[in-house]
C-alpha cells in the first residue's frame, strides 16, 4: 500500500477532522499550541524531551503525551548546578536531539501533519511524509546558518572564544529545511533571515506566537525622582547587553537606576568585572511573579538583542504599561509600532538607544503616553488561541483540509 492510499485510509477513519502529532525538545511554545490542538480535536500526540511530572503542569492529557526523557533532564539538572564545558554540553544536545528524533521515528502514528521543532524531525519528518502526513520544521529563531554567523560575529567583537552553533546541527537543521513541506517562524525577522539563506519564500510561514498576559497587568508606577531602565532576559552577548550598558552610561539623569534581570552566562560575568557598574543593579534570576512589579516600575525596558525570533517577554512589559526599546532583531515589529508603545532601533547602536533613552527622560509625557498606548496595544496582541487558529489554517491548506472542521 502506497502512502497517498495509506492516508486516504486513515482520513476516512476520522470523524475529528485534522489530526496533527507534535515534537518539541523540552517545552518552549509546544504545549501552548498541543492545548489549542487538542480543545479543537486535532492532537494526536506529542512528543518531548521531558518527564511528564515537568510536563503535568503544561494541561495537555497525558494519553496524548509520549516521552523521551532519558538525555535531557539529567543535561539540564547538570548545566543547572555545574559549569559543564561548553563542547561537552554541545556532544550532549546532538546526542539528545539525535535519539530523540529516532525514537519519534519509530513511534510516529499515522496523521495528516506533523510538527517538529528544529533538530527534532529529519528521521521522522521523512517517516512522516512516507505514511502520507506533511511535515513541518518548526523554528523559532533565526535560520540556524545565519544565527551562527551573527552571533559568532558578535562573540570576536568581544574576544569570546566559543563555539555557537555545533557544525552537526547546522547540517542536520539545513537538511530538515530542504526536506520540510513548510518551515514556521515567529516573526517577519526571522522570515528574513530565511530568505537571506536562499530558501524559497513559499515554504516560509510566519505565524507569530500567542502572548499569555493573564499574569502580567500594572502593579505599581514608575517613580517621579529617578528614572528606572530595564532589561529582562537571558544576560549574555547574544542579548546585546553591552550596548546597553553603554547606552545608559550615555544617558544623562542625575538619578538614573538600570536593572538587569535574568541569568548571567559566565562570559557576561566575566565581562561586567571589567565594567564600571555604577547605577547598574544585575539582579540575576527572578521569579515570574515578580516581573510585572518591576515592569510596572520601570520606565522603559530596553531589549538589544542581537538575533531572537520573538521575544516575548517584550508582550510581558507591555501589559504592564512598560514602553519598549527592542532591536529589529526581536521581533518587536510583530507585537509594536515605532515610535507608539515605544522604539525600533538597530542592532549595536548604543548611540540610538541612549537618544532614545534621552528623549523618554527629557519629556515625561512621552513616556506616559506610551505607556498608555502599550497598555491599549495589548488588547490587540493575539493569545494561544489566535496562535492555535492560525496554525491550524496553515496547517489545513498545506494538506488540502481546508474543508474539515
Amino acid at each position: 500500500m502506497g502512502p497517498c492510499r495509506l492516508k486516504l485510509t486513515f482520513r476516512d477513519s476520522l470523524f475529528s477532522g485534522m489530526q496533527v502529532v507534535q515534537a518539541v525538545n523540552g517545552v518552549f511554545h509546544h504545549f501552548d499550541l498541543a492545548r489549542e490542538f487538542e480543545a479543537k480535536g486535532y492532537l494526536s500526540r506529542i512528543y518531548s524531551t521531558f518527564p511528564w511530572k515537568r510536563l503535568e503542569r503544561e494541561g495537555v492529557q497525558r494519553r496524548y503525551v509520549r516521552n523521551f526523557p532519558w538525555i535531557h533532564p539529567a543535561q539540564f539538572v547538570a548545566s543547572r548546578y555545574f559549569n559543564l564545558p561548553h563542547s561537552l554540553n554541545q556532544q550532549i544536545s546532538y546526542l539528545n536531539f539525535v535519539t530523540f528524533d529516532s525514537f519519534i521515528a519509530r513511534t510516529l502514528p499515522a496523521c495528516d501533519a506533523y510538527v517538529a521543532l528544529s533538530g527534532s524531525g529529519l528521521k521522522s519528518g521523512k517517516k512522516a511524509q512516507l505514511l502520507g502526513a506533511k511535515y513541518v520544521c518548526d523554528r523559532g529563531s533565526s535560520h540556524i546558518r545565519y544565527q551562527d554567523r551573527i552571533v559568532s560575529e558578535e562573540y570576536r567583537r568581544w574576544s569570546v572564544e566559543r563555539q555557537v552553533c555545533d557544525p552537526r546541527m547546522i547540517a542536520r537543521e539545513e537538511a530538515e529545511y530542504a526536506l520540510a513541506d513548510a518551515i514556521t517562524v515567529p516573526s517577519e525577522f526571522a522570515r528574513r533571515s530565511f530568505l537571506e539563506m536562499g530558501v524559497p519564500a513559499a515554504k516560509i510561514k510566519k505565524v507569530p506566537y500567542g502572548v499569555r498576559l493573564d499574569r502580567f497587568q500594572r502593579t505599581g508606577e514608575p517613580p517621579k525622582d529617578r528614572f528606572e531602565v530595564l532589561f529582562t532576559g537571558t544576560v549574555s552577548f547574544r542579548k546585546g547587553v553591552p550596548y546597553l550598558i553603554e547606552a545608559f552610561r550615555l544617558l544623562k539623569h542625575p538619578q538614573k537606576r538600570l536593572r538587569i534581570v535574568g541569568p548571567v552566562l559566565p562570559e557576561m560575568q566575566a565581562y561586567f568585572n571589567t565594567q564600571d557598574l555604577t547605577g547598574i543593579e544585575i539582579l540575576g534570576r527572578q521569579p515570574q511573579s515578580e516581573l510585572p512589579g518591576i515592569m510596572s516600575t520601570s520606565h522603559v525596558m530596553v531589549l538589544p538583542s542581537i538575533e531572537e525570533g520573538l521575544a516575548l517577554v517584550q508582550g510581558q512589559a507591555l501589559a504592564c504599561g512598560c514602553p519598549l526599546i527592542s532591536s529589529f532583531h526581536t521581533g518587536g515589529e510583530d507585537l509594536f509600532t515605532d515610535g507608539v508603545e515605544g522604539f525600533l532601533v538597530p542592532i549595536r547602536s548604543a548611540e540610538v538607544i541612549a537618544e532614545r533613552l534621552q528623549q523618554l527622560t527629557d519629556d515625561s509625557a512621552l513616556q506616559q503616553r506610551m505607556s498608555e498606548a502599550a497598555l491599549q496595544r495589548v488588547r490587540f496582541l493575539g493569545g494561544w488561541q489566535q496562535y492555535g487558529e492560525a496554525y491550524s489554517q496553515m496547517l489545513k491548506e498545506l494538506c488540502g483540509l481546508e474543508h474539515f472542521s
